[in-house]
């Protein structure tokens, strides 16, 4: 390490340094003097930071003290790191220091590039598994949050494209009775919905049933008549030459009868479809029931004497005012009146009475005669159904009850049979 002179060989010394260094690259060595000066390095040009080192800390170190020493680094202008020291003694004397850095500006910078390449690496495995996680979470949750609703779109779907079944199916679930989220809410309102469509569907299939029941029976009982009627046309026309002519004109009287039965029979089917599907709107005015009803007694008077039949009208004192349609009204009170008539016998008695009840015009119409059977009272208002022969349809007043119920729904109000020991007594009312 010494020259010829005597002097420090730098250059062997930086040799052997950086063969030493090679071995553990950990440390740094360097040749101080007594005084602290630095002799020699390994050191790359440029990072020799300070030329003298503080020996305080290499003569406490060398004496024993207490670890860990920290000395002066030469890399660095202020840095302290732990360090080693020997001296070195030529014949004796001490001609300087082996100042070592065990952990050097290398192994610095390893540890910081190896610190560096696992920090990045934690970060980009931590990455790589909240993104997994976040993915195989966000799947969960997408599936079970938008299950419920794929669900209530099949069935939404299905309800579209198949037949009734399918929203009778959903209508039949149950709803939930505490729904914890919008979806459960949105189902239960389908299901709503769905049950209002089956409502409605079975009642337009009953309706529709009824309908063609009703056609049928409508049409048989226009058949009969009209059978009737051609059949006495066809006999006059073939035995015009062999009739007498009280023959002629009894076979025209029949012919007759039944062709005014046809067309009363078209005119209430007309106006009944009329009232049905809102062709007929009440023209309303303020008038006096009581009036009316001896206006429509009146014209029953004749009828009543050739019949026998006592007519009495009970009105009380004044009455207030309806808002009704009169014309409507008055074909209520005719038509009652007229199947009273009908169905009284000589002799017998028919009582019309009108009173005030709450706020409502209450009208009664009742007779002594046979009754309504008890087999028809059920259907009394109803359209003929297919169990009804003509006879008992023509016994319980046709569709001229039907049509009486249409109008006074239209005023808001009802008609009903009332019971009674004898005869019939029909009571209806008008909202006032």
């Amino acid at each position: 390490m010494l020259d010829a002179h005597g002097e420090v060989n730098r250059q062997t010394l930086k040799s052997l340094f950086d063969r030493l260094m090679t071995f553990n690259p950990s440390v740094e060595l360097y040749l101080l003097s007594p005084d602290g000066d630095l002799l020699a390095d390994a050191a790359p040009p440029g990072h020799i930071q300070r030329q003298r080192i503080d020996m305080a800390p290499v003569q406490a170190f060398l004496t024993g003290s207490a670890s860990p020493v920290y000395g002066d680094d030469p890399r660095s202008p202020d840095g302290r790191k732990v360090f080693s020291a020997a001296p070195l003694r030529v014949d004796g004397q001490l001609r300087g220091y082996l100042y070592i850095i065990l952990q050097g500006e290398t192994f610095n910078q390893l540890a910081a590039d190896a610190w560096q390449k696992t920090l990045w690496s934690i970060v980009l495995w931590t990455l790589l598994l909240v993104a997994l996680f976040g993915l195989l979470a966000g799947g969960l949750a997408w599936f079970w949050v938008t299950r419920p609703v794929r669900l209530l779109t099949a069935q939404v779907a299905a309800s579209g494209q198949d037949s009734i079944s399918a929203i009778k199916t959903l209508a039949a679930r149950r709803p939930e009775p505490r729904p914890g989220n919008e979806v459960a809410v949105l189902e239960n309102r389908f299901i709503d919905l769905a049950r209002q469509i089956a409502d409605q569907w079975d009642r337009l299939a009953d309706s529709d049933r009824q309908r063609r029941e009703f056609v049928a029976n409508i049409s048989h009982d226009l058949r009969t008549p009209l059978t009737s009627l051609l059949g006495y046309l066809e006999t006059l026309t073939l035995k015009d030459e062999w009739l007498t002519a009280e023959e002629r004109r009894q076979y025209l009287t029949i012919a007759l009868r039944q062709g005014n039965k046809v067309r009363h029979l078209s005119q209430q089917l007309f106006e009944l479809a009329r009232l049905e599907h809102g062709g007929i709107k009440p023209q309303r005015e303020r008038f006096a029931m009581g009036e009316l009803i001896s206006d429509v007694a009146q014209k029953f008077e004749l009828t009543a004497r050739t019949r026998e039949v006592n007519l009495h009208i009970d009105v009380p004192g004044p009455l207030p005012l309806i808002n009704a349609d009169v014309s409507m009204i008055e074909r209520v009170v005719t038509n009652l009146l007229d199947n009273a008539m009908r169905h009284t016998p000589v002799g017998g008695e028919i009582r019309l009475a009108v009173w005030q009840e709450n706020q409502q015009l209450q009208v009664e119409v009742a007779d002594n005669g046979a009754g309504v059977d008890a087999a028809l009272r059920d259907d009394l208002f109803q359209r003929p159904s297919a169990l009804s022969t003509q006879a008992s349809r023509e016994d319980r007043g046709g569709l001229g009850l039907l049509i009486v119920k249409r109008m006074l729904e239209l005023h808001g109000g009802d008609i009903r049979l009332v019971e009674s020991v004898s005869g019939a007594r029909f009571r209806f009312f008008v909202p006032l």
